[in-house]
C-alpha cells in the first residue's frame, strides 16, 4: 500500500513537472521581455541596433558595461559565437548566450580598455530578416593610433513588426591566413 502511494506521488510530481515545462517561457521562439530601462531607441532600425551593440561593449577599463542594455538587444535563445584557430591549429567556435558572454567578458573589460568600432558594413535584408557583415577594429584606448585587432562580425537580425532583435553574432578575427577582403572594407548601406 505504501508503495502504491509512493508511485502515485511520483506520478503527480512528474505530471506537475511536465505541465510546468510546457508553460515555461524559455522557449526560443518567444521574445525576451523588455527591461525596465527604456532602450527602445537602440532597436528602431538595423543601424541603431548595430551601433548599440558596439557602444555597449566599448569603454575604458574598470567601467562596468550596461549588460541590461546589451541583453535587451537579443532575441530569446540568441547566441554570440567567437571562432578562430587554437594553439593546436584547429579552428573552433564557442556558442554563448548573451549573459554567458557578459560573464566571460566582464573580467577582461575590468582589466583593459576596449573599444570596438565599426569601419565598414554590408547589409542584406529580405522581409523581416537581415544579415549584416560588419567589419570592426578594436583598440585598448581611443587614443591608440593602430588597432590591436580587426575582424568581421556576421550578425543575423529579426524584425518582429515592432523592433529589430539580434539572433546571432558570429565573428572571426583577421589573421595573416585570413586578411579582410577589400569588399568588406567598404560600406553598402
Amino acid at each position: 500500500m505504501k508503495q502504491k502511494g509512493l508511485i502515485l506521488t511520483l506520478c503527480f510530481v512528474l505530471l506537475a513537472t511536465v505541465a510546468s515545462a510546457q508553460n515555461d517561457t524559455t522557449d526560443a521562439t518567444k521574445m525576451k521581455e523588455e527591461p525596465a530601462a527604456d532602450y527602445s531607441k537602440d532597436h528602431k532600425s538595423i543601424d541603431s541596433t548595430i551601433k548599440a551593440l558596439y557602444d555597449v561593449i566599448s569603454g575604458p577599463k574598470e567601467k562596468k558595461r550596461d549588460w541590461a542594455r546589451f541583453n535587451a538587444l537579443f532575441y530569446k535563445g540568441a547566441r554570440l559565437i567567437p571562432s578562430g584557430k587554437g594553439q593546436d591549429g584547429v579552428t573552433r567556435a564557442r556558442m554563448d548566450a548573451p549573459d554567458e558572454y557578459a560573464k566571460r567578458s566582464e573580467p577582461f573589460f575590468q582589466r583593459n580598455g576596449f573599444y570596438e568600432q565599426e569601419i565598414a558594413r554590408k547589409t542584406d535584408v529580405f522581409g523581416n530578416i537581415a544579415h549584416v557583415f560588419t567589419t570592426y577594429e578594436a583598440r585598448f584606448s581611443l587614443e591608440d593610433e593602430k588597432p590591436f585587432m580587426r575582424g568581421i562580425n556576421s550578425i543575423q537580425l529579426l524584425n518582429d513588426g515592432k523592433r529589430w532583435w539580434i539572433l546571432s553574432v558570429f565573428w572571426q578575427q583577421e589573421s595573416k591566413e585570413s586578411p579582410i577582403p577589400e569588399k568588406y572594407l567598404m560600406t553598402n548601406n
